[in-house]
Parts: structure tokens; C-alpha cells; sequence
């Protein structure tokens, strides 16, 4: 994490797994201004225009119905 990254949520945080948390970048170029890090220690930066797609998608149920046809497949 950045000294500039502002912490704005926690996905779970019910436990010490080091769960998904979202930051949001005010010095970094617009196209990455926010960032996303998993409990691997990995990092997704995007543009705010971005996420709100994905927010979009996930509000309307969008998500869900995919993952959840995908995971009905059993492939794996």
C-alpha cells in the first residue's frame, strides 16, 4: 500500500484471513486511481469508471447469475 492510498472498505474483516479490501488512490493516474488487494497479497488497480461497472453488475444480480451458472457446471 501507498502513503496516498486511502483505506475505504473491508470485504469481510470477520476474521484474521487478510480478507479483500478496496483503496482509493488520489495520486495515481485516473486509470488506476482505485485499487483492490486480495488475502495473496495481490493488487488490482482500475479507473473509478471501472468499478462502477463491475458495482453495476453486482447490484443488478448480473454477477451472481454467472458465477453461480458457472459453479452449477461442476467442471474441475
Amino acid at each position: 500500500m501507498s502513503a496516498t492510498e486511502r483505506h475505504v472498505l473491508t470485504f469481510c474483516g470477520k476474521c484474521s484471513c487478510g480478507c479483500p479490501e478496496l483503496f482509493v488512490d488520489h495520486d495515481a493516474p485516473a486509470e488506476r486511481r482505485i485499487v483492490l488487494t486480495d488475502d495473496f497479497g495481490q493488487r488490482i488497480q482500475m479507473s473509478v469508471a471501472q468499478l462502477r461497472v463491475i458495482v453495476d453488475e453486482a447490484s443488478s444480480g448480473q454477477i451472481t447469475a454467472l458465477v453461480d451458472a458457472e459453479l452449477a457446471l461442476g467442471v474441475g
